[in-house]
């Protein structure tokens, strides 16, 4: 994610903000710009600062506490943003915790969106496409059962996900590292993106040659998963355990785990994060082979071996201040060579299908030169 900060004060601010806490200015997300703009009440309505453009509010503004924005007057009626829009089934008004849960996945889906688009992967709604269209059915369990899952481009979500105690609970109980909002919604979209990126683009061998036969029959394997649970080997070939299961769920976690990288990524280049390599207290000097210099000017050309290159040493990092907190690891994972192999696939149908750098560097950067040793 990048950076924002407040077109009036410059105080930092959040994705999420609807005002800066600092000058008290109101804010919001134009997403066909990928902007934070500064807004002032022009009558009933809003006008961007600067420009004088008429904007409204999201119709889920108060339902989601959604901060994007939609062109047009008030009087024009409600209108759902980009993301919102893409939300076929929600609770209905008078379910009150079941709108709870729904706000916390749509800021959820809020992220997800934004780091699709500016990656520059295609968004095909229903309302384009109402075969395969992408599309989320966000749905409460708390009346009947609800099965998160993927389908020809209609994502479901069960809310009790939203539940912080509920999904720790299932996390542990399924023996996952890892388990939150937005790695499901990055999951399941990547199932929408296998449709996209291999079997539309006729990309079918090279990713069975890594993958496996995602022809091999699904019910079968995840009784067989359930049963039997993931290979002793599982480490050695696949990021997590449920990628074991069948080819189609080893490429969903592939490209969530993708995703991860390249948000975080993004997100300390553009706070000018990097990592020098620990200090040795005896020699004074830091351990080279442990330092992550993101450059700003990384080309285009570039393929996913800087990426790891830049992430290892990231997440040495990032592991042990959360040690130091008495935290489990932030990142509890290990990347065999097989797994990095797969991880090289994704990331260039991804790059292949946009023409996008590996990761977007920032407008401005922290200089190795002036970051060290600070």
């Amino acid at each position: 994610m990048r950076a924002f900060t407040c077109p009036v004060c410059r105080q930092l601010i959040f994705f999420e903000n609807n005002s800066c806490l600092s000058c008290g200015t109101g804010l919001g997300f134009v997403p066909d710009r990928a902007e934070m703009v500064a807004l002032r009440r022009d009558g009933a309505g809003l006008i961007e600062l600067g420009t004088g453009a008429p904007l409204k509010r999201c119709a889920n503004h108060d339902v989601a506490a959604c901060n994007w924005l939609v062109p047009g007057v008030a009087s024009d009626g409600p209108a759902l943003c980009r993301s919102c829009a893409l939300t076929r089934t929600r609770p209905a008004d008078r379910d009150v915790e079941g709108l709870a849960a729904f706000a916390k996945a749509e800021a959820a889906k809020r992220r997800l969106v934004f780091q699709l688009a500016e990656i520059g992967l295609p968004i095909v709604s229903r309302d384009e496409d109402p075969e395969r269209g992408l599309a989320f059915d966000l749905l409460s369990s708390r009346s009947a059962p609800v099965t998160t899952g993927h389908d020809a481009g209609l994502i479901t979500l069960d809310l009790a996900e939203s539940d912080d105690a509920y999904r720790e609970k299932t996390r542990q109980y399924l023996g996952e590292p890892y388990r939150t909002l937005l790695g499901h919604f990055r999951h399941e979209v990547g199932h929408y993106y296998w449709m996209v990126l291999v079997e539309d683009a006729d990309h079918l061998e090279p990713f069975r040659a890594l993958f496996g036969d995602e022809r091999a029959d699904y019910k079968q394997a995840i009784d067989r998963h359930y049963d039997k649970g993931a290979p002793a080997d599982w480490a050695a070939r696949c990021v997590s355990e449920y990628a074991t299961m069948h080819p189609w769920e080893d490429w969903a976690e592939t490209f969530a785990h993708t995703l991860h990288i390249r948000d975080t990524l993004q997100t300390a280049a553009s706070f000018g994060l990097l990592v020098a390599g620990p200090l040795d207290e005896r020699t004074g000097r830091r351990n080279p082979s442990l330092a992550s210099i993101p450059l700003p000017d990384e080309p285009e050309s570039e393929g996913f071996d800087s990426v790891i290159a830049d992430w290892l040493p990231l997440t040495y990092a990032l592991n042990a201040v959360n040690r130091s907190m008495g935290r489990d690891d932030l990142y509890p994972f290990v990347l065999a060579p097989a797994v990095i192999d797969k991880l090289t696939y994704v990331h260039g149908r991804i790059q292949e299908t946009t023409g996008h750098a590996s990761v977007p560097p920032p407008a401005t950067m922290v200089l190795p030169g002036e970051a060290v040793g600070a």
